[in-house]
Formats: C-alpha cells, structure tokens, sequence
C-alpha cells in the first residue's frame, strides 16, 4: 500500500472494512464524484491490488466457532515433505490457513472446528495421520479482542 497515493489509501482502508459499501457512500467519504471513485475502485481491481470480496461469517453459527492455532514441525525437511504437507492442508476444511514459517517449526495453521471433541478427532484422525508430522502444538483460542482480516 506504500505505492498507493492517499485517496487509494483511505478507498483501501474503507472496502477492507466494509466491503458492500456502496460507491456512492465510499465517494463521499473520500472526498471524491461516484464516477471517479468507481475509476479507482475499478483500477485497484484490475491491478490485483484488490483481489476480492467475502462475507464476513458468525464462525459459532456456522460451526467453526472453536478456533485453534496449530504449530507443525516436520521430520523431513525436503521439497517432496513440504509438498505432500501442503496438499494435505489444502485439503483439509478444518484449516482455515497454512502459513510456512520459519523458526523452531514449519508450519503455522489456524484450525476452526465446531468445538474441543471436533479438534480432538481433526488432531488425531486428519493431522496425526499426515505424512512427516513430527510434532503438533496445539494453542486454544480464549478470545479474540482484535481482527481485522477480511
């Protein structure tokens, strides 16, 4: 966002909060017409500086309300481990993100499941099983006071 002028900045700051704004609405808290605000909303969309839209979902509602931080360290540290991991994770809908880290393990994934039974069987049944997993540490979350991920 750095190369982002400031108009484009506070148009990014606005949709990342609340994507169904309308143009109308989003223009007048820029400072700017409809037509040129919709032209930069328009370029920040084709530049792929604005890769899409989604819904913001009630996580409890939708059983995913149990949200558990995963660190994953492998036995293997070779391409063929990492990719079979990956693959693994892909298709895994409990893991709502991977994140290849560096430090004292591999992988960071954020698991939503519906509550601690539902973990347990992900932890046991899904992620023990996968191939090269040395170890899993699981950290709860308590609560959240802070998220800004769209």
């Amino acid at each position: 966002m750095v190369s982002e002028d400031r108009i484009n900045q506070h148009i990014l700051r606005i949709l990342s909060r609340d994507g169904r704004i309308s143009n109308l609405d989003l223009a007048d808290r820029v400072g700017l017409s409809p037509s040129a605000c919709l032209r930069r909303v328009q370029d920040l969309e084709k530049r792929g500086v604005i890769k899409g839209y989604r819904a913001k979902l009630d996580p409890v509602q939708t059983g995913r309300g149990f949200v558990v931080y995963v660190a994953v360290g492998l036995s293997e540290h070779t391409k063929e481990a990492q990719e079979g991991f990956e693959a693994a994770m892909r298709a895994t809908p409990e893991v709502a993100e991977c994140h290849n880290v560096a430090g004292a393990f591999e992988y960071l994934l954020r698991v939503e499941t519906a509550d601690l039974p539902a973990y347990k069987a992900f932890h046991t049944d899904r992620l023990g099983t996968v191939a090269h997993v040395r170890s899993i540490t699981s950290y709860m979350v308590m609560g959240t006071p802070k998220d800004d991920r769209g």
